[in-house]
């Protein structure tokens, strides 16, 4: 862990009202950057802050490492926004901060006065970001968008479903969160380039992320296949569409992914798995043939690669063909790459001996690095902190 803020936005105070998954990971990212971020959580805490899994040591309890894994790098205070006092106090953190998010559904920051026509007339620059299923009304009313709505919702409804599956046609929820995850990342990015637009003219501004909306972005081939040929995509296993081979194969040991659509990959993996004469077969001359002949070519590349292990086949292919061997998680904490890129942070952990890893900032500079310099906050943990700030600057 770094023990302060490197990243480019230091300076930059995020207000951060957001629960379970898609708003604190999305604040998350900005700390990592080197934001201010302060979460503020309801008395009773954030939804997944209690929730496990639990280290075996742990005798506080503080977090789990779900809440851990999303909620580094910032202050956490608790208000009640039900009562007056709390709120009034919110609105004045609000005064000096440059962007405020929250994820409520619609019409519960309005109830409490604190909508962003409200809070814009009391801080004009403020970027006020939702991220909401469906969206807010304000960027276009949708007929859901009172409707609750979670990663697998989303998932489901823009499209990432029906296109990930078994090659029989079994669709599948795709393992990590997208539905939560690559909202948040939009929503980040969406708000630096509006705190890029206040910084120079003053003007803050309204912006909302809808989960739908952004796995329909995410899910664009859908789209476009549907719109230049009328293809519905339909889930194919491990393989593609649209390039061969590009696939999952068996090995003596797992499995591994090897793609070589190109005539370059195709004519050296043709080479190395000792098959010259397919390199310019009618059949599998060219990545369209090969497509077309897709059992032929799954077989081929099977035949080589059942009878080796995976690192055997790594071997032959890195650095010639784009391969690589199927990880699970305790692969990634012996994996060099990740060593060498110091993708694996020790985060400290209250009431625990020993950290916790997680995946490090992916986001690299030269001159700004983003850094893990803070862990995730105990409830109402840094009160005192941020209140004696807000009253040294309303003096």
């Amino acid at each position: 862990m770094a023990t302060e803020p490197t990243g480019p936005l230091r300076g930059i105070k995020v207000v951060d009202l957001t629960q379970a998954l898609a708003g604190p990971f999305c604040t998350m990212l900005l700390g990592d950057l080197g934001a201010d971020v302060i979460k503020v959580e309801p008395p009773r805490g954030d939804i997944p802050r209690f929730g496990g899994p639990f280290m075996e040591q742990d005798e506080e309890h503080a977090f789990g490492g779900y809440f851990a894994s999303i909620n580094r790098n910032k202050r956490g205070i608790v208000l009640d926004l039900d009562q007056p006092e709390d709120r009034a106090f919110l609105v004045a953190l609000v005064e000096d901060a440059d962007v405020l998010v929250e994820n409520f559904r619609v019409g519960v920051m309005e109830r409490f006065e604190l909508s962003f026509e409200h809070l814009h007339q009391r801080n004009p620059r403020l970027v006020y970001a939702a991220i909401r299923g469906f969206g807010d009304p304000r960027s276009g009313e949708s007929p859901y968008a009172h409707w609750p709505s979670y990663d697998v919702v989303a998932q489901a409804m823009s499209g990432a479903v029906s296109m990930t599956g078994t090659a029989d046609g079994e669709m599948v929820r795709i393992g990590p969160s997208i539905g939560d995850l690559y909202p948040a990342t939009m929503a980040a990015l969406g708000i630096v380039a509006a705190v890029h637009h206040a910084r120079m003219t003053g003007e803050g501004q309204f912006m909302d992320i809808a989960l739908y909306d952004a796995l329909v972005a995410l899910c664009e081939a859908a789209v476009y296949r549907y719109s230049y040929g009328g293809f519905v995509t339909q889930p194919v296993g491990n393989s593609h569409p649209q390039l061969s081979p590009f696939d999952l194969y068996p090995t003596a040991d797992g499995l591994c992914a090897i793609a070589a659509p190109t005539p370059n990959h195709w004519e050296r993996l043709c080479r190395i798995i000792g098959r010259e004469d397919l390199i310019d077969d009618e059949r599998t001359r060219t990545n369209r043939e090969r497509v077309a002949n897709a059992p032929l070519v799954r077989e081929v590349v099977c035949n080589w690669t059942s009878t080796r292990t995976t690192a055997e086949i790594v071997r032959a292919l890195g650095g010639q063909v784009p391969v690589g061997p199927v990880h699970r998680a305790p692969d990634l904490f012996t994996d060099p790459h990740l060593q060498a890129r110091q993708m694996l942070v020790a985060i400290e952990h209250p009431g625990s001996p020993r950290p916790g890893v997680f995946p490090a900032p992916p986001i690299r500079y030269s001159a700004t690095p983003t850094s893990v310099f803070r862990r995730a906050p105990k409830l109402g943990e840094h009160n005192e902190e941020v209140r004696a700030e807000l009253e040294r600057r309303t003096r």
